[in-house]
């Protein structure tokens, strides 16, 4: 019964914190918007997008760069609207190679 009590205090002392700290982190959606889709478009082969430009104002998603190909550009699209939260897209990425 002692060990029932003590796992039922560190779980609710677990998910208060979680709350508290998502709370603290989520007090601009944008912010946590515009890190969500940096990750997926970072970590996707399609996009390889670790220079991309993301902003995000009021839930719209604005996406700038080069990528290689149409199919990146477009799976960027699709990637940005997965995420909780997105209202739009507006992808301006530029499809080509690296200009030097």
């Amino acid at each position: 019964m002692k060990r029932l009590l003590a796992c039922m205090l560190i779980l609710g002392g677990t998910f208060a914190q979680t709350a508290l700290t998502a709370d603290q982190k989520g007090g601009n959606p944008d912010d946590r918007i515009s890190d969500q889709v940096r990750m997926r478009l970072a970590t996707d082969a399609d996009v390889k997008g670790g220079a991309l430009d993301v902003t995000v104002t009021d839930g719209v998603v604005v996406i700038k760069g080069r990528v290689d190909t149409e199919k990146g550009k477009n799976k960027a699209t699709k990637l940005a609207k997965k995420v909780k939260g997105v209202k739009s897209v507006d992808n301006q990425l530029v499809v080509g190679p690296p200009t030097t």
